[in-house]
C-alpha cells in the first residue's frame, strides 16, 4: 500500500545551486509569495527584486509559508544596478521570455560551472529591455494552446526545473 510521506520523513536531500533569480518589477503579491516557496524548492541562492520592493501582505506570506523568512533576498531600485552586479559577478544570464530570437527551453544548455542569473519579468510587460539586452540565452517555454503565456511563478518553476538539471548532470 502507497503511504503519503509528511514533510517531515521525505528522502529528499537538502541542496543548494549558484542560481539567483532576478524579478524584474514584479507586483502580484502571490507572484512574489510562489517565487520565494520555489527557491527554496529548488535550492536558489538568492532572490533579487529589481524596481518594486516586495511588500508582505498577508496574500504573499501565506503564499510563500514562510520561506521568505529562509531564502536570502535584496531589492534594487534600479536596473542599472541589477546589471552592474551581474557583470560583475560574471552571471551566466537567462532571461526567461517570448522574443523574436528566443529559444526553448527544451534546448537551454547552460555549464554547470557558473553562476545563473534567471531574469523572470513583469506579470503584463515580461522583462524590460534593458536586462533583456543582457541575457546570454532568451528561452521560452514551448505552449500547445491558444495563449501565448503562463502564469509567471508556473514559466519560474518550469524554467528552475530545466536550470537545477543542467547542474546536476
Amino acid at each position: 500500500m502507497t503511504t503519503q510521506l509528511e514533510h517531515t520523513n521525505t528522502n529528499f536531500s537538502e541542496k543548494q545551486f549558484p542560481i539567483t533569480i532576478i524579478c524584474d518589477h514584479i507586483t502580484s503579491a502571490a507572484n512574489i509569495g510562489a517565487i520565494f516557496r520555489l527557491a527554496d524548492a529548488f535550492g536558489v541562492e538568492k532572490v533579487i527584486f529589481v524596481g518594486n520592493e516586495p511588500v508582505f501582505t498577508r496574500r504573499m506570506q501565506k503564499t510563500a509559508r514562510a520561506t521568505h523568512k529562509t531564502v536570502p533576498f535584496e531589492h534594487l531600485t534600479e536596473e542599472n544596478d541589477c546589471i552592474e552586479f551581474l557583470k560583475k559577478e560574471k552571471y551566466t544570464i537567462i532571461a526567461l521570455e517570448i522574443t523574436n530570437n528566443s529559444t526553448s527551453i527544451n534546448n537551454l544548455k547552460i555549464s554547470n560551472k557558473n553562476k545563473t542569473a534567471i531574469i523572470i519579468g513583469n506579470e503584463n510587460y515580461g522583462v524590460s529591455k534593458n536586462l533583456l539586452s543582457i541575457a546570454n540565452h532568451t528561452t521560452h517555454i514551448e505552449m500547445f494552446g491558444k495563449n501565448s503565456s503562463m502564469n509567471l511563478a508556473q514559466a519560474t518553476a518550469i524554467c528552475l526545473y530545466e536550470v537545477t538539471n543542467n547542474y546536476q548532470l
